[in-house]
């Protein structure tokens, strides 16, 4: 039976695992111990925290629409509301855009849905 070397496996393993880590201060970014560990943990922090990217960026639309709606004498609850209730289909991102964008517009879908 022939031998079989392993040397390039070893490698190729421990270069992926030094690439993920490339960056990271001290020990995490040079030991192999450590580097796994920081690796793993880093891509559990980086799958939770795409997911509450998109949390965030909902309570700024949120906060965006009740901004516009301030001047207007109307809560955000209850534009949403009205919205609701008239059907509109335009959502949170959309009317945050047209709100920071274009007031008049915006202005205008609030007369509309009153």
């Amino acid at each position: 039976m022939s031998r079989v070397k392993r040397g390039v496996h070893h490698s190729k393993r421990r270069r992926g695992i030094l690439l993920k880590v490339k960056g990271f201060e001290g020990g995490r970014k040079k030991l192999m111990r450590v580097a796994k560990v920081a690796a793993t943990k880093a891509g559990g922090y980086a799958y939770k925290d795409r997911k509450i990217k998109k949390r965030t960026a909902r309570a700024l639309w949120n906060v965006k629409i009740n901004a516009a709606l301030d001047p207007m004498d109307l809560s955000y609850s209850k534009f949403i509301g009205m919205l609701k209730a008239k059907n509109v289909l335009l959502d949170r991102k959309i009317l945050s855009t047209i709100a920071a964008s274009y007031p008049e517009v915006f202005k205008m879908i609030v007369t509309q849905v009153k």
